[in-house]
């Protein structure tokens, strides 16, 4: 499934922002260091749909909001059943490696910063993932991102397949 046909427009959603990471950045010019600030915001709606997005500014708050404004456009729909993931997925972007697993009812997001921000703003309420190889908050980000867009649920393998949903489950 191409990332294309997931895509979400921004029409009256409510979504909630969190932010992941927030670093200070600096360039060296021939007058001296100039800092800024950059930011890694993940918006979701939690019930589904997802969007990450990177902000630069001279201030921390300005870098947070265009980190938002760059996430409202990327958002994608993620399939959530009963509060949860609908099966096993790995994920790697750059050094990052995501494992995700359906939980439980009860067991809650077992996921560490980055990857707990975006987990809860797509609305996962029970989970069990772990963070292998690098822990850069961007590749973890994207990464799980990836993760997530891997997903599908029985009504998207049937379509895939061309057949009844019924068919899907008794072969």
């Amino acid at each position: 499934m191409n990332k294309d046909s997931r895509t979400v427009k921004t029409v009256d959603l409510d979504l909630k922002d969190r932010l992941v990471s927030i670093q200070r950045v600096t360039k060296v010019t021939k007058g001296g260091r100039t800092f800024s600030f950059s930011a890694i915001v993940v918006v979701g709606n939690e019930d589904g749909i997802v969007g990450h997005g990177l902000g630069k500014a001279n201030e921390v708050t300005t870098a947070i909001a265009k980190g938002v404004e760059d996430a409202k456009k990327n958002l994608i729909k993620v399939p959530v059943h009963k509060g949860t993931i609908p099966h096993e997925q790995l994920a790697r972007y750059g050094g990052a490696y995501v494992f995700l697993k359906p939980a439980s009812e009860g067991t809650g997001v077992k996921a560490g910063g980055a990857m707990r921000a975006v987990l809860e703003s797509v609305g996962v309420k029970n989970v069990l993932a772990k963070s292998k190889g690098s822990s850069n908050p961007h590749n973890l980000v994207k990464a799980t991102i990836g993760a997530l867009l891997e997903m599908r649920d029985a009504v998207m393998v049937a379509d895939q397949r061309g057949v009844n949903l019924d068919k899907v489950f008794n072969g």
